[in-house]
């Protein structure tokens, strides 16, 4: 297996822990480490040794999480995909509404245990943690994007 299979093979892994599915992680996996950072879904399908069928739902996963854009080159018969511009800080910023989740599973929690010490104490951290993420994070992302742009 070449350095970049495992890599692709990894980053399956990877994105797979956080939601994607297996074949869509290799998708993101492939199109980073490919030449021109694009591919056509046969493309796809041949370097990742999957079927038609799964790579489609994987493209359709990427496509309306906003990872992958699908464009058509001019006169060529077939789409190509390509990740999105910034595609891992817009990722992040989508996974940040989960900070929201813990905050209010916290807050149902502090409902549920009332009065008692210990869990008490534990939750009102995770709600903290999460309530500071929250706040934190965009700061964080927007700092992220002025580096970028240079400004």
């Amino acid at each position: 297996m070449s350095e970049v299979e495992e890599f692709v093979e990894d980053a399956g892994l990877y994105f797979e822990r956080l939601g994607l599915s297996r074949t869509a992680g290799r998708a993101v996996g492939w199109l980073l480490a490919s030449p021109d950072g694009t591919a056509d879904a046969p493309e796809l399908c041949e370097r990742l040794g999957v079927a038609k069928s799964s790579l489609s739902v994987a493209l359709r996963q990427l496509e309306s999480g906003g990872l992958v854009t699908r464009y058509r080159p001019p006169q060529q018969r077939r789409d190509r995909y390509r990740l999105e511009e910034d595609v891992f800080g817009r990722a992040f910023r989508a996974k940040m509404t989960e900070f929201a989740a813990f905050t209010a599973l916290a807050e149902h929690g502090l409902r549920a245990v009332g009065d008692a010490p210990g869990p008490r104490r534990r939750l009102e951290s995770m709600r903290d943690m999460y309530a500071f993420m929250a706040r934190e994070f965009p700061r964080l992302l927007d700092r992220w994007d002025q580096e970028r742009s240079g400004s």
